[in-house]
């Protein structure tokens, strides 16, 4: 469903500040495969993103959603097919908007833009039920502005947002680091619940390898623009954290704690 071929990212180039992001990195998602990316600082797990969903052009190597070649296309051109949930609650939705304004956003998401009626009643009662999948009670709250919403309401609104038009790939960029513990667990768990029930496709990087452990059928550990560890599910589901420190040790050479991981 996404693949990424020989992926090469290189910034500044030919400058002091030259620095390599990507090294030829391979890597493919099976339909609704759930594959979790983490990785120290300067590992390359964001950049990956980013070419992923379009912000960035590789260097060199091809991007392929379900067969099509979208190397060449932005962001924008494959927002049908592809969603994003960032870090920072505030950048996936429109804060001075409702929550009804922002889900009729998410359900116009990459089809044709032209006249289109306002919310009819039909739509509002698919987003209520929509709503509902959340457990948080903005059902009722439609025309509350968004801005007024905790950032744990918001994130899940997010994620709601990003999955409410089907997409063929979910893209999660550690949309859980800026919750407090209780939040990013509500999160965490409707994102497993989102993925599970529209059966997608999902990247997410992650500097909680806890949760790596915990979420997605597969994990995949970077480091200097590299994919130093790919586990199946079976494998995934026996390892711990201490085994995955200690296989970067092994594979790498050099001594890595959760605490960098988590930076």
């Amino acid at each position: 469903m996404l693949r990424l071929d020989d992926i090469t990212q290189t910034f500044f180039a030919g400058t002091a500040n030259e620095r390599v992001a990507l090294r030829g990195v391979t890597l493919a998602l099976e339909p609704g495969e759930f594959v979790t990316v983490i990785g120290s600082n300067g590992a390359g797990k964001s950049t990956l993103l980013n070419v992923a969903a379009g912000k960035l052009r590789p260097g060199t190597g091809t991007v392929t959603v379900a067969g099509a070649d979208v190397t060449a296309l932005a962001d924008h051109q494959r927002a049908r097919d592809v969603a994003r949930v960032f870090q920072d609650p505030m950048a996936g939705t429109a804060p001075h908007m409702n929550i009804e304004e922002n889900l009729a956003l998410a359900y116009e998401r990459g089809r044709r833009r032209g006249l289109r009626r306002g919310v009819t009643a039909a739509k509002r009662e698919l987003f209520a039920r929509e709503l509902a999948t959340l457990e948080l009670g903005l059902e009722p709250r439609l025309k509350a502005k968004v801005g007024m919403l905790s950032g744990g309401q918001r994130q899940a609104l997010s994620l709601l947002m990003a999955t409410f038009s089907h997409p063929k790939i979910l893209l999660l960029d550690e949309h859980t680091a800026a919750l407090d513990p209780q939040r990013a667990e509500l999160v965490a768990r409707l994102t497993a619940e989102a993925v599970e029930r529209h059966h997608l496709t999902t990247l997410m990087v992650t500097h909680n390898m806890e949760q790596a452990l915990r979420l997605g059928t597969r994990l995949v550990m970077m480091h200097e623009g590299r994919i130093i560890l790919d586990l199946d599910a079976a494998t995934k589901a026996t390892t711990t954290v201490a085994d995955l420190l200690g296989e970067f040790e092994k594979i790498k050479g050099a001594r890595l704690d959760d605490r960098t991981m988590l930076q």
